[in-house]
């Protein structure tokens, strides 16, 4: 296999760390599937979706013969475009519309349900192998940039105290104070987690969203654990209540940059990757046809291949197989920068 002649992960580290080289992570879906395949592929997904017993999905998934959800969202997205050109039928185009709705929701729901209850669900050896892997970006003035939903993250960061670990969360005090009358410390309110108080600070970006991260229209918020609850539990009832998590489940790139841009949290997180410097390494994130506003953020931050020093030089992809290799060789030359890919196989994050 062409795979196996490729550089290991720990070459890549090693490498940089010799050079001096400032570090950065970008991951995906490979991340949470490492940690378990049968809850966060997308087979997975979809599989719980078609037995919900839903039959608009349902028909979905079986006309356009795929279980592939962006792909899905496209074509819908798409018909409706058509629609709205040549069809004069007032309920057409809000049926489809409905039906990318539904969807979208369904998706939340997937995520949601097929997730392990509680972050002590995650053996102790796992969850310390995780952070291992992080604090190579975290401990050494790195970012980490996660395209996925789910709480994998989120629970290892928290459970652990990592280091550097910030999400750019905090609260505010809602105790109006005054300098005549003194108020005792236990009486003081906060408010929910906000975000955009520590973003300076900001190390951790949700680039598409996360199942705790919800929009409330005047701030973005992070639901947490309670005294009685779980945070899943509280994440459910916030979505019982017909309140959803900032979800990007748009078809193309360009869609999704769309949809980015239009949310002050991703597009802040967006615009860190366009910034960053020195190189960044991927794993389980295999840069597919939907993908290209991630391509054109690494190209903003490469300075479009200019040659000044205050950018990002280079791109370590992860590659699984000999076809994902083929499919990187095949797009490198979107990037404008250096592009190595290296063998995927070699990254243990969960100490399997």
């Amino acid at each position: 296999m062409e795979i196996e002649k490729l550089q290991t992960y720990q070459q890549i580290i090693d490498s940089l760390n010799k050079k001096g080289r400032k570090k950065h992570l970008l991951f995906g879906n490979g991340f949470s599937m490492s940690y378990d395949k049968n809850i966060f592929s997308y087979n997975a997904l979809s599989d719980f979706i078609e037995t919900t017993g839903d039959p608009l999905i349902k028909s979905l998934f079986e006309k356009l013969n795929t279980k592939n959800f962006e792909l899905i969202m496209q074509q819908l997205d798409n018909f409706c475009e058509i629609a709205e050109i040549f069809s004069d039928d007032k309920i057409l185009v809000p049926k489809i519309k409905a039906a990318s709705k539904r969807l979208k929701n369904s998706l939340i729901g997937a995520v949601k349900e097929l997730h392990p209850e509680h972050v002590f669900k995650i053996p102790d050896e796992k969850s310390i192998s995780c952070i291992k892997f992080l604090q190579e970006y975290l401990s050494n003035e790195g970012l980490v940039f996660s395209t996925n939903y789910d709480l994998l993250l989120y629970w290892v960061l928290m459970r652990n105290g990592a280091q550097n670990a910030t999400d750019g969360f905090g609260r505010d005090l809602e105790t109006e104070l005054d300098n005549e009358h003194y108020v005792d410390t236990d009486e003081l309110e906060y408010s929910e987690l906000r975000w955009g108080k520590h973003k300076d600070e900001q190390t951790i970006h949700y680039l598409h969203g996360t199942l705790p991260i919800f929009d409330t229209g005047v701030s973005i918020v992070k639901v947490e654990y309670d005294t009685e609850h779980y945070l899943l539990q509280n994440i459910k009832d916030r979505i019982d209540k017909k309140e959803y998590p900032i979800f990007v489940t748009a078809g193309n790139g360009k869609e999704k940059l769309t949809h980015i841009m239009h949310n002050k949290y991703l597009s802040f997180c967006y615009e860190q990757l366009c910034e960053i410097q020195g190189s960044l390494v991927t794993f389980g994130f295999n840069f597919g046809e939907y993908d290209t506003h991630i391509i054109d953020a690494i190209n903003i931050a490469a300075k479009m291949g200019k040659k000044i020093p205050d950018k990002l030089w280079s791109v370590y992809i992860g590659v699984y197989s000999d076809e994902d290799l083929k499919h990187i060789k095949e797009i490198e030359k979107k990037f404008k920068c250096k592009v190595t890919p290296y063998n995927a196989r070699t990254v243990n994050v969960w100490g399997n």
